[in-house]
């Protein structure tokens, strides 16, 4: 639908990327009237994005994973790992073990969020408008009850609408977020990045294994390569924001391709299709994810290093967990006030697991109260020593002081499955480990929520 129709909604949904338009749809098919507004026309340009596994199970339990698939996007079935000196290691997602997913999507984000919100607006009880910028929130009290918006058809006025539940899907835009003064900033990673999208992409100049992302791991930063469409590859850097600013964007790009053999070859042949574009890594986060009358769903919570492509997975989750929410309040079942809680330790504990993975990789001052933890066998490790920051030599294996035999390792599934989607597993014995450390907490106390949302 695109027309707007008198009086309140059920919900209203600021944003129609991923968490919005899951939103949208999982609380429509309940039977409620949802109003979704977007300040932009899609297709947008975003930055795109190498899918999780998980995420495909996501698309596919709304219904939408056909549609996705029939978008001529890159299927993914590895991640591989590669240093300056050309060594390299790939992780097969078949290996991810007891018959889960073992492949997923690359996607061009313009036209993959263009067709989630399609589908969201195909659902009945739904009105997108896209092209309309939020003002401002209505409130009563504490409560927020709707939103003033200018859709360029209003004379200047601005029109309002009102809805029992306003949830905050806007992204970094943050529309609630920042109008409650719920962000804190966070000052950890400090990591920026500058990119581009190469075409004519020949695939059989690839050494590793076509489909596959590429991360490139230097003592500087990382480099990634992710094929976007058959013929076209994003291909970044990510550095301290500190060495971006005293730098020439365009150089430090070059240089720090430069230091990755296997993504030079890859790329050998492509020319420049989007010219160099930076992306500050702002991180932030919000205690309060609910409250009277709104929810805040995906980035618009919180935002940190997308080493792990962990955003569409997140957003996706925790739009449809806030929707199915809110249905349960709506139902009368649970009080907005138990519905609020219930989402706030579901989003929590997904955005923190994810956040302790990252901290994992980036944090140099590791090993931590006498414990070790290592990405790969003492073999492996040996033919990629030198890649700098990510420390594989000394993660993800769990050594004396843990909650593991100091010579067991975590099985490899493990790992698989947590670089796919799988933080909010309990039994994920590598995430066990991660989320004993008391450094790499992000947010205040929270009842961690457990239940991995595709399994």
């Amino acid at each position: 639908m695109s027309e707007t129709r008198a009086g309140a909604y059920d919900a209203i949904v600021i944003g129609g990327g991923p968490a919005g338009s899951s939103y949208a749809m999982t609380l429509a098919r309940e039977g409620h009237s949802v109003l979704v507004l977007d300040r932009e026309e899609f297709p947008r340009f975003h930055i795109g994005e190498s899918l999780l596994t998980y995420t495909a199970d996501v698309l596919d339990q709304l219904g939408v994973l056909d549609r996705v698939g029939g978008g001529g996007f890159v299927v993914k079935h590895g991640i591989e790992l590669t240093g300056p000196e050309g060594t390299f290691r790939r992780l097969d997602l078949a290996q991810v073990g007891d018959d889960l997913r073992t492949s997923t999507f690359h996607v061009e984000r313009a036209q993959f969020d263009e067709i989630l919100l399609d589908a969201a607006a195909a659902e009945p009880g739904v009105t997108v408008l896209q092209g309309t910028r939020v003002t401002g929130l209505l409130r009563d009290g504490e409560r927020v009850t709707g939103v003033r918006y200018d859709d360029g058809n209003s004379d200047g006025e601005g029109r309002e609408v009102t809805a029992s539940a306003v949830i905050d899907a806007s992204g970094r835009a943050g529309v609630i977020a920042r109008s409650l003064h719920l962000r804190k900033t966070d000052d950890q990673l400090k990591m920026a990045a500058v990119f581009k999208h190469l075409g004519g992409l020949d695939e059989s100049n690839n050494p590793g294994t076509a489909g596959d992302i590429q991360l490139g791991l230097h003592e500087d930063g990382w480099v990634w390569a992710i094929p976007i469409r058959p013929d076209a590859i994003s291909i970044g850097t990510m550095a301290p924001a500190s060495v971006l600013r005293a730098s020439r964007p365009a150089e430090l790009f070059e240089e720090h391709v430069s230091r990755i053999p296997r993504i030079r070859e890859r790329i050998r042949g492509t020319t420049v299709v989007r010219d160099l574009t930076g992306e500050n890594n702002f991180e932030y986060h919000c205690d309060t994810l609910a409250g009277p009358g709104y929810m805040i769903v995906g980035d618009a919570g919180c935002f940190t290093d997308p080493v792990f492509s962990g955003g569409v997975l997140l957003a996706l989750t925790t739009g449809r967990r806030a929707a199915e929410e809110t249905a349960r309040r709506l139902r009368g079942e649970i009080s907005e006030a138990e519905a609020g809680r219930r989402y706030q330790d579901f989003y929590k504990t997904g955005y923190e697991s994810y956040y302790r993975l990252i901290r994992a990789v980036y944090d140099n001052r590791y090993p931590a109260s006498g414990k070790t933890m290592r990405f790969m066998p003492e073999t492996d490790e040996k033919r990629l020593a030198g890649v700098g920051w990510w420390g594989i030599q000394e993660r993800l294996q769990a050594t004396s002081g843990g909650p593991f035999d100091t010579k067991e390792a975590i099985e490899h599934k493990w790992l698989v499955r947590a670089l796919n989607g799988d933080f909010w597993t309990k039994e994920n014995r590598f995430f066990t480990r991660l989320r004993e450390e008391p450094r790499w907490r992000l947010f205040d106390s929270y009842e961690p929520m457990y239940g991995c949302p595709v399994q």
